[in-house]
């Protein structure tokens, strides 16, 4: 279903679907609904955010954008450029693979591939917006990225009969996470709790909040390459004043679990960043925040954005599964 106008522009991403997941309402006791993001044009959530932030910079005269990214914010850009008419060079980092690079190039994006991790990517980016006439879209820390991503919570008071007990979200550099706070504060669900889930070598909001400021991890270990941002937004930080946010890290090899078992389950693959909330259900970790008393029993329904993710297929599954000596 095509989203609605905002200012006269047509979005470019889809209202997606809220499914219950049977299996997954199963594993958790309570009835889970899926918030469908994977089904995006550009495969991820980010098209919300980023499509936003496109639109309004090519209104200001914009002639060519960059944009840096670990794979998703710089298909969902290039998506939009294309969309717009206009040139796009996206930087990725070595770290993501040649999937994303392939998928950047069919959509007319010029790639270049710059440092080992998305920072190293992101201040060649900076360097190049430089440029007279060249902008910066920013994959997760703009205003108009969180007012683009606020759509998904509004889509969820459309969809469901009733606000949900828990919101569960993955977190890299925090765009979707303050987007989902934006979104809450609109409808009027600021009380809902929100589970953010990182990997584990790439848990920069988790040590931000345990420290109370920002924290720059020395470097990024996790295979979700997706979520490898050293250092969260300032933004997240502020969410978790506003909000009842719940930090919660889970191992590579939980994620990737939870990558196959959804996969199972939903017949659905989606990216071992997607897999970090998927593994917050899978492992029982949401009964233990109730047995905790960090959430309340009853609960009420829980709702897990599927934020899906392109740099996924079933060989990198399985090469990420011998990665981590899971076979």
């Amino acid at each position: 279903m095509a989203a609605q106008s905002v200012g006269g522009q047509k979005p470019f991403h889809v209202v997606s679907p809220v499914l219950e997941s049977l299996p997954l309402s199963k594993v958790v006791g309570i009835k889970v609904f899926m918030k469908l993001e994977n089904v995006q044009p550009s495969g991820s959530f980010k098209i919300r955010g980023i499509g936003h932030q496109c639109q309004a910079a090519a209104k200001k005269g914009c002639h060519h954008f960059v944009c840096s990214s670990g794979g998703n914010a710089g298909l969902a850009a290039a998506f939009a450029a294309r969309e717009l008419g206009l040139p796009i060079t996206v930087v990725v980092p070595s770290s993501s693979g040649p999937t994303p690079v392939r998928k950047l190039q069919d959509l007319g994006a010029t790639v270049e591939v710059y440092g080992k991790v998305w920072d190293d990517a992101n201040s060649r980016a900076q360097e190049l917006a430089k440029t007279e006439g060249w902008v910066n879209i920013h994959p997760f820390d703009h205003p108009l990225v969180w007012e683009g991503h606020s759509s998904l919570v509004r889509e969820l008071k459309d969809s469901l009969e009733a606000k949900p007990g828990v919101i569960v979200v993955a977190v890299g550099g925090g765009g979707l996470l303050a987007g989902v706070v934006a979104g809450l504060h609109q409808v009027g669900w600021q009380d809902v709790p929100i589970i953010a889930a990182e990997t584990l070598g790439a848990h920069s909001f988790h040590e931000a909040l345990k420290a109370g400021r920002l924290v720059t991890l020395p470097d990024i270990t996790s295979v979700a390459t997706c979520l490898a941002a050293k250092t969260v937004a300032a933004r997240a930080l502020e969410c978790a004043r506003e909000c009842q946010v719940i930090s919660q890290v889970v191992e590579d090899t939980e994620a990737v679990r939870a990558v196959e078992q959804f996969l199972d389950d939903e017949r659905m693959l989606v990216e071992s960043a997607c897999g970090a909330p998927l593994a917050v259900l899978y492992s029982g970790r949401l009964q233990r925040l109730q047995r905790e008393g960090r959430l309340p029993t009853p609960l009420g329904s829980v709702v897990i954005v599927v934020c899906g993710g392109s740099n996924i297929h079933t060989a990198q599954l399985r090469a990420l599964k011998s990665q981590l000596g899971m076979e």
